[in-house]
């Protein structure tokens, strides 16, 4: 197990058994990392709505956060850990499956509409957020100041992203949809949610433990390890988008996919880069490239008629394991 893990559970020597083992490890860590996310991100809205915080300052920055906690502690992990190519990759993989998967799955279920107004507004700032991040690491380097750069960007769009929920008046109904009636105290909810952050916390660690252990072994390379996380870590927001369109939840699952990509770009690219700046080795501008194409194709498919129906989720599904495939 790598020496890094701090809940490494000692195994025998023998190979294929430790492969094993860490396999295990992997499952473990990506499920404990998705439950115990989704409910830390219960509890704060819980508590921020007990305590009286504006429903739409939870729905704009909670449950953006919330969406996008696991490849937050996932890059800050890897970057702390020296593992600068495994935290950007993993970024960059979560946006690619976030555009592809996430919304190509859930226009599968049902035909995705969106509101050209919406479009232009967090749709642009998802895609001027994904090119800054290009711009970045585009060099194959990223110091302290381009990462407080990208982090300050994420103040200014949340600030944006506040005026325009007050504008627009519907992130009461998210935050009712996602948290539920209060049940418990705030207390209560508090002690739930500490314990849910330390188990997120654990998740992430043993997900990227088991991920750089096998990875070693196997002979993969840090950025396919890395946008293979950055799948593992998008199971949040495909599960959410495929159970808002079975509802038909259309602004549920534009704004998880805009959010959460906007979210990574900017604040968890840039609290990596501030924990551990330097070169990266192996993530190269066809990736970048392609994450900002994706972003666009996207982009696209909703001006030629303000929606993704089924044969075009179909495509951006294809999409993804082609550039899955390539990485590999």
């Amino acid at each position: 197990m790598h020496p890094r893990c701090p809940f490494t559970i000692p195994v025998p020597r023998l190979d294929g058994v430790h492969v094993a083992w860490s396999l295990t490890v992997i499952v473990a860590g990506l499920a404990l990392l998705v439950v115990a996310a989704d409910r830390l991100v219960v509890s704060a809205v819980r508590v921020s709505r007990a305590f009286g915080v504006s429903a739409v300052m939870i729905g704009a920055l909670v449950v953006g956060l919330g969406t996008s906690l696991p490849e937050l502690l996932v890059s800050m992990l890897a970057a702390r850990g020296g593992e600068l190519d495994v935290a950007m990759a993993n970024i960059v993989g979560s946006n690619v499956a976030n555009v592809t998967l996430v919304l190509g799955a859930a226009a599968l279920v049902s035909p995705v509409v969106a509101h050209l107004r919406v479009l232009r507004r967090e749709g642009m700032l998802m895609l001027a957020s994904a090119v800054a991040l290009s711009a970045v690491l585009v060099d194959h380097r990223i110091g302290r100041l381009e990462a407080g750069a990208l982090a300050a960007a994420m103040v200014v769009s949340a600030i944006l992203i506040l005026r325009w929920s007050r504008e627009d008046g519907v992130i009461e109904q998210e935050v009712e949809q996602m948290a539920g009636p209060i049940q418990r105290s705030p207390v209560s909810e508090l002690v739930i949610g500490f314990v849910a952050l330390v188990a997120t916390i654990m998740g992430a660690d043993l997900l990227l433990d088991g991920a750089l252990d096998v990875g070693e072994r196997l002979g993969w390379s840090p950025t396919f390890l890395g946008l293979l996380l950055g799948v593992g870590t998008s199971l949040p927001e495909f599960a959410t988008a495929v159970a808002s369109a079975r509802r038909g939840e259309s602004d549920l699952v534009i704004g998880n996919v805009l959010g959460s990509n906007l979210f990574n770009s900017l604040a968890v690219a840039g609290t990596a880069g501030l924990i551990g700046p330097g070169v990266l080795e192996s993530l190269g501008v066809p990736a970048l490239g392609l994450m900002v194409a994706t972003a666009l194709v996207a982009g696209l498919f909703y001006r030629s008629g303000g929606r993704i129906v089924r044969y075009e989720g179909a495509a951006l599904v294809v999409v993804f394991f082609a550039f899955a495939g390539l990485a590999f």
